[in-house]
């Protein structure tokens, strides 16, 4: 009989993983495999001694077990069906289980500790300083019945955000508006009704079909006179994997939410901690909550006169198009209006002008310019759907990295736009056969051309797929050997956003625009006075937009510094009256779709995004100047910023390239706020 090691694609040891291959029912026996060698490896560890015999090992070890389960993780997320999520459930429990106990293992720490620091460089010190500090946080140095509670509950919440992702992911799907009357999509443009038509005859259906995937929301959103459309797709869309969802509660987070709550606050106090922020802001830059609070307080007051505002002018308008009470279903539809009228600019006419293909070409053109770096486009690479294409990054012909982009939405993949890790940067010295390359994947949701023609991407996608090749930079340009401190990992959380943000704002230079519009029709591309409008409406609406932002952050936090149990609808209604100037509906539950904290990495540091983009605010600026010299701006950004990785603080990073540390007035400045 074959061993079944040898026939599990999971476990193969290829250049690239074979996805296609996947089954749901090797998941379970490759990550047992998976385990099994690790432990071999760890119990081999602590019979050596030294950083190369101790350290650089586990880091071997730790990236094989991360090869395979990047694959599982990354189908559960892009393929996922009941099987496959089954199967991914099951064995992240096990592994988070494994994970723990490594983390928690006194004799690895102890073995960590008593490396000999003598002849260590600075990166190899502060890999050392920042594992044994993880271990820390994982409970090593608790008594045996905390550290066993803890480790019960780092299972118990894997399982809970893995739940929570799922129960959004089947609430997303689950809704679908079936329409046979075109008349219902009055003011949608030609194309997005085109997708619409492709949903219903995707599920066999005749007419139009709204489900809850992104680009069908904005269509109906921002477009659709049928004001009673808006206000349904309005409420699907805001109750979704809540107790009001339109499924009948069947998907409800509501439970997860305040077991992860109670048990994150648990966590942090048996490590010593008042509660889940101040546990997460032991490995991120800013101090305190109270720092980050009175940050998120400062931006919500500076914004408001402005914000106050818009909003009035959006009533005003509002009340020109027969709407005389602005409802929350409505401020989509009545600002891009008002964006046409005070602007004159239709984001359809745009949208018709940035093919997808020539977007990635100008930023494919981008990226070499300021970095050196050329994308070739593998053909008959092995994917998980015929849309994934696949990109190898070459210098001087030599390919060094790659990137796996899968650009368009599709049943059983999940929502939004995401960046993550499929393998790191590891030397052939310390593979000990022939090293292994970056590789990236980069995802979006757009909506995907008919019948096969190039897919027309919003600006918005345009600055999402900007922003999102930012993070796959700042994994694949890394020059540290080290996986657990190259690429995006070890970042500090609030810096991390730091390089994609930076390069959302290249997606506004001019230059840029030129480059990668040519419209459908004519092939033209856009005009300087249409380019001009544009820049001139970057903040349209962008006081309320960051007052949103500031919403948000605020309540993450407060979710994670109360103490007792706290309830999130009260919650949300107080930072509501204190910041927003726009309340919800009593119906919505925003809080039950926030992936970011519940299902991602941003719990108790959902601030991050708007203290990184005063970072990338700051460090962008100079590439601004008139004249600026490109290239060596980029390259300096690429020698001080994205290929340190974690191997020093992210400040020492930023004031590496700057000559200083950051400022608030770039991000005021941006924002159009005053210093």
């Amino acid at each position: 009989m074959m061993d079944p090691v040898m026939t599990n694609p999971l476990l193969h040891d290829e250049p690239l993983p074979r996805f296609s291959a996947v089954r749901p029912e090797h998941v379970c026996p490759a990550v047992e495999e998976a385990i099994r060698a690790h432990a071999d490896a760890m119990a081999a560890i602590l019979a050596g001694s030294g950083f190369e015999a101790v350290y650089a090992a586990k880091e071997r070890a730790d990236v094989r077990l991360g090869r395979m389960w990047r694959i599982v993780s990354h189908l559960a997320a892009v393929a996922r069906t009941p099987e496959l999520a089954a199967a991914h459930g099951e064995a992240e429990a096990k592994l988070i289980a494994y994970e723990t106990s490594v983390g928690q293992d006194e004799a690895l720490y102890h073995a960590f500790r008593a490396i000999d620091r003598t002849g260590l460089d600075a990166v190899q010190v502060r890999a050392l300083d920042q594992a044994l500090r993880g271990m820390e946080l994982s409970g090593v140095a608790l008594a045996p019945a905390p550290r066993a509670r803890f480790a019960e509950i780092c299972i118990e919440l894997g399982e809970l955000s893995t739940g929570y992702g799922n129960a959004l992911m089947d609430a997303t799907q689950s809704w679908t508006l079936p329409i046979a009357d075109e008349a219902r999509l009055a003011g949608i443009p030609a194309e997005d009704r085109a997708m619409l038509a492709r949903n219903a005859a995707a599920r066999g259906l005749e007419g139009w079909l709204v489900d809850l995937h992104g680009p069908s929301v904005r269509a109906v959103m921002r477009y659709a006179d049928d004001r009673a459309l808006r206000h349904e797709v309005h409420t699907a869309f805001q109750t979704r994997a809540s107790d009001a969802g339109p499924d009948g509660g069947k998907f409800d987070n509501g439970p997860r939410i305040d077991a992860i709550l109670r048990l994150r606050q648990e966590a942090a106090e048996l490590l010593g901690f008042a509660n889940p922020v101040e546990s997460s802001l032991a490995v991120k830059m800013a101090d305190s909550a109270g720092q980050v609070e009175a940050f998120l307080l400062d931006l919500a007051r500076r914004a408001r006169p402005r914000a106050e505002a818009e909003l009035a002018s959006l009533r005003v308008f509002a009340a020109t198009l027969g709407i005389a009470t602005l409802e929350p279903w409505d401020t989509g539809y009545v600002a891009e209006k008002l964006r046409l009228a005070n602007h004159a600019l239709d984001e359809t006419e745009i949208k018709r002008h940035l093919p997808l293909p020539r977007v990635l070409a100008g930023l494919f053109g981008l990226v070499a310019d300021l970095y050196g770096v050329e994308f070739a486009e593998e053909a008959q690479v092995d994917a998980w759907h015929p849309d994934v294409r696949y990109y190898s990054l070459r210098r001087s012909g030599v390919p060094f990295a790659g990137i796996y982009c899968d650009f368009f939405a599709r049943a059983g993949k999940q929502g939004g736009a995401w960046m993550d890790v499929c393998r790191s940067r590891l030397s052939p010295t310390a593979a000990g056969s022939g090293g292994q390359l970056p590789i990236a994947f980069l995802n979006c949701n757009f909506a995907r051309g008919a019948d096969g023609a190039d897919a027309y991407v919003s600006h918005g996608d345009m600055i999402t797929l900007f922003h999102e090749m930012g993070h796959c930079l700042h994994h694949v340009l890394t020059e540290v050997e080290l996986p657990s401190i190259g690429g995006i990992a070890g970042v500090e959380w609030d810096a991390v956003e730091l390089p994609s943000q930076f390069m959302e704002n290249f997606a506004w230079e001019p230059a840029i625009l030129r480059i990668v519009s040519a419209h459908a029709e004519t092939g033209l591309p856009l005009d300087e006075a249409t380019i001009a409008r544009m820049i001139g409406a970057r903040r349209f609406l962008g006081a309320l937009a960051l007052t949103d932002q500031v919403e948000l952050g605020l309540v993450d936090l407060r979710l994670h510094l109360t103490a007792a149990h706290p309830d999130p609808a009260a919650v949300l209604a107080q930072v509501e009256r204190q910041v927003s100037l726009m309340p919800r509906p009593a119906s919505a539950r925003p809080i039950h779709s926030f992936a970011h904290i519940f299902a991602g990495a941003y719990g108790a540091g959902y601030y991050s995004y708007l203290w990184a983009e005063r970072l990338s605010a700051d460090a962008f600026e100079p590439f601004a100047e008139p004249g600026a010299d490109m290239a060596a701006l980029g390259g300096r950004f690429r020698e001080q910023v994205l290929a340190r990785g974690a191997s020093r603080p992210a400040i020492e990073s930023f004031t590496a390239f700057r000559g200083r540390e950051p400022g608030n007035d770039a991000l005021l400045r941006a924002w159009g706020l005053a210093a």
